[in-house]
């Protein structure tokens, strides 16, 4: 792809159909390329971009003496960039779906200055943490 990021994770997933229905439908992710044959769909949402790929499908990544079982994120929180998390929010309510952590705001420190941003966390269906955050600008750190 001409304007690949640098860096895109590919998740592994159960069933391929379930995850590009919560990514595309719920989060708002839309395809930019896919092998349906092959449980594969490449996504985006602004500047992110993720892959996901069904086990047993195509080519599946597996080391030994980790068995490959869900949830299969155990451990990795990604963060997502968007302009408002009010529209995922409503969608995830909507379709029942919990929140792992549920909205917040918050300020991370950066030298001398702190960068806010509002945000919560959601599990997708195999266990991988998304955090969807917006920007809230950035301040000095209080004394």
């Amino acid at each position: 792809m001409e304007n690949a990021n640098a860096l895109v994770p590919e998740f592994s997933v159960g069933d391929w159909w379930t995850s590009r229905s919560f990514y595309c439908d719920l989060v708002g992710f839309s395809v930019a390329y896919e092998r349906p044959e092959e449980g594969f769909s490449y996504l985006e949402l602004g500047d992110a971009q993720l892959m996901i790929d069904q086990v047993g499908v195509g080519r599946t990544f597996e080391i030994e003496g980790a068995p490959l079982e869900r949830p299969f994120g155990r451990g990795l929180n990604v963060q997502i960039k968007v302009p408002s998390i009010d529209t995922i929010l409503d969608r995830l309510k909507v379709a029942g779906i919990p929140l792992y952590l549920e909205p917040e705001e918050k300020w991370y420190r950066r030298d001398d200055q702190e960068l806010g941003q509002r945000q919560f966390v959601v599990a997708d269906p195999d266990g991988y943490l998304l955090r969807f955050c917006e920007t809230l600008g950035e301040r000095p750190v209080a004394s």
